[in-house]
């Protein structure tokens, strides 16, 4: 038998106070009358005060304290065999990369293990509920499972978010509770900031103050086999320090720079390297190493293939081209072109022509400057001569005509008269066509960025007719459902993550551990909040719905005694 509840064994104090009430009795002296109209004003004092006798009732006390004992069992929430109460505890750890830190060998991560192992056996609990905070709370083990198996699960854990909110992780431990303001425990390597932690939720600190050195950002930018490194180097130690930046290339090639950053300061460091293989770039090891570690993944501009399509206008075919030439890794006339410019009504991607009668425009022009094709295109100035309003969503107009638009199928349609217009001379037009270029490059299949950071949203772009999923680095596929470009929500942890096409390898992206926050160890160290002391009597009742059974016998007590006495007193 087992207690959800004991301090419901109180209520069996209520049975010494009805075993002496049996035995006080109050004794009235006989009064003898010769007929009932004497007896018209009884005196209701009692001549004579309560006195200890022996009772005549033992079957209706044995059933009063039968009750009595029921009662107080169901009080005590008392279960037996299978419905015996399970101990029920929440607990929530920190995900923040910064939980990675060590100090003696030993993670904050590690300190966490032990901390939840410490308190489910303090606590007694049989089953355990873990939840790793996040930009999207994930559920590490659980709800309500085994603590061996959780305790287990809880062993292979490896915090790698981002900065975040700890707060819809509380509010996750809340709906899991199986106890109306259940306590929670959470568990972090520092304070939580500006957070306010819920009244229910126990905060506690299991890392230390520690210095380090880390990146703060990174650029690779390659060029005819030349590979241009940019790094952003911050100081997190209380002291000067000089710095060696090592940077080693996958096919042997190695520089390092050495740098002095004061005290809370950074520095910026720039190699280039005759490479076309990944580049590692590392710091010296120190308490956080995470942050110090990046690995750089070529990222070529890829060449484009243009082709220009019979029909387009002379004036517009010779400005067009002259455009183009001028661009770096575009590809006139390709065999098999990525984008094809043409007249209006062909099967290019970007169609040029004015149909209809023309109509010239100065000004004023409206245009979606959100829009990557309009980005820093300007018309001050510029004589436009325009068509009949071609389909699709306007991007640009003047007045009720429609100078520029895309169709649902992303066509893109330049309602254009060269001949008749100066665009073409004007700063707009190349800059015009370096957005459908650079759109056209994005638009390919794969990553369009092969480097970001940790809580970044990624872009990936997909095809129909294929099955497409991305790979961590430690295993693991996840689908992407949806075709063209796409944003997928930020990938954790950070490392190599793979793009599948039908489950082959396609492209391929790193994620870098760069957060400026978590990089900063300084803030963190002991901290201890506690839950409201209330909390503790919630912790105290059980997780399961009481064993009504109890209620049950004290009722069927209760009517055998009613029932004893009505017939003593028949």
């Amino acid at each position: 038998m087992s207690l959800g509840f004991p301090l419901g064994l109180l209520a069996l104090l209520a049975v010494p106070a009805v075993v002496a009430a049996y035995f006080l009795r109050r004794k009235q002296p006989p009064r003898l009358v010769s007929a009932l109209f004497l007896w018209r004003t009884p005196d209701q004092r009692a001549e004579a005060g309560p006195r200890f006798e022996r009772f005549s009732r033992e079957v209706s006390l044995a059933l009063e304290t039968l009750a009595l004992v029921a009662a107080a069992l169901f009080l005590a929430d008392a279960r037996c065999g299978e419905t015996a109460r399970r101990t029920h505890v929440v607990v929530v750890v920190d995900g923040s990369l910064s939980m990675l830190a060590s100090k003696g060998g030993r993670t904050a991560a590690d300190a966490a293990r032990d901390a939840i192992a410490a308190l489910v056996k303090s606590e007694d609990a049989s089953v355990l509920t873990i939840i790793e905070t996040g930009p999207k709370p994930r559920l590490l083990a659980g709800p309500q499972l085994d603590v061996a198996r959780a305790l287990s699960a809880l062993e292979s854990w490896k915090p790698a978010q981002p900065s975040h909110d700890p707060s819809p992780a509380f509010s996750l431990a809340k709906e899991l509770s199986t106890v109306p303001k259940q306590r929670v425990h959470f568990f972090t390597d520092g304070p939580v900031g500006e957070v306010t932690l819920p009244p229910e939720v126990h905060g506690r600190s299991v890392g230390a103050r520690l210095e380090n050195l880390g990146f703060l950002s990174v650029q690779r930018r390659d060029e005819a086999g030349v590979a241009t490194v940019t790094v952003r180097v911050a100081n997190y130690f209380d002291a000067t320090k000089e710095v060696e930046v090592r940077f080693s290339a996958k096919d042997g090639a190695k520089q390092s720079q050495s740098v002095s950053i004061a005290p809370g300061a950074t520095a910026l460091v720039r190699v280039g390297m005759k490479t076309e293989a990944p580049i590692e770039v590392t710091l010296p090891d120190d308490a956080f190493v995470e942050d110090g570690r990046l690995t750089l993944l070529p990222a070529p501009t890829p060449t484009l293939g243009v082709a220009l399509l019979e029909g387009l206008d002379a004036n517009a075919l010779v400005t067009v081209t002259k455009a183009l030439r001028v661009m770096d890794n575009v590809a006139l006339d390709s065999k098999e072109p990525e984008l094809t410019i043409g007249p209006p009504g062909s099967a290019a991607k970007v169609q040029l022509g004015a149909k209809g009668t023309p109509t010239s425009f100065v000004g004023p022009f409206f245009a979606q400057k959100t829009h990557a094709l309009l980005d820093d295109v300007q018309l001050g100035g510029v004589v436009w001569t325009a068509g009949e309003n071609p389909v699709g969503q306007p991007l640009l107009s003047a007045g009720a005509v429609v100078l520029m638009s895309e169709d649902d199928d992303g066509v893109v349609h330049l309602n254009l008269d060269v001949s008749r217009s100066n665009v073409q001379r004007s700063v707009a037009w190349p800059v015009l066509w370096g957005n459908v270029v650079r759109r056209a490059r994005t638009s390919k299949q794969g990553f369009p960025r092969k480097l970001v950071h940790i809580g970044e949203d990624v872009a990936v772009v997909t095809s129909a007719g294929a099955s497409w999923a991305l790979e961590g680095p430690q295993g693991g596929s996840r689908p992407v459902l949806g075709v063209g470009t796409l944003n997928v929500p930020p990938l954790s942890p950070p490392g190599s993550w793979k793009l599948l096409r039908d489950g082959k390898p396609f492209d391929t992206l790193e994620v870098l551990a760069l957060d400026a926050h978590e990089s900063d160890l300084r803030t963190r160290g002991p901290w201890s909040v506690d839950a409201a002391k209330t909390d503790a009597l919630a912790s105290l009742s059980s997780d399961r719905p009481r064993a009504w059974a109890w209620v049950v016998v004290v009722l069927a007590l209760m009517l055998a005694d009613y029932w004893l006495t009505a017939r003593r007193r028949a």
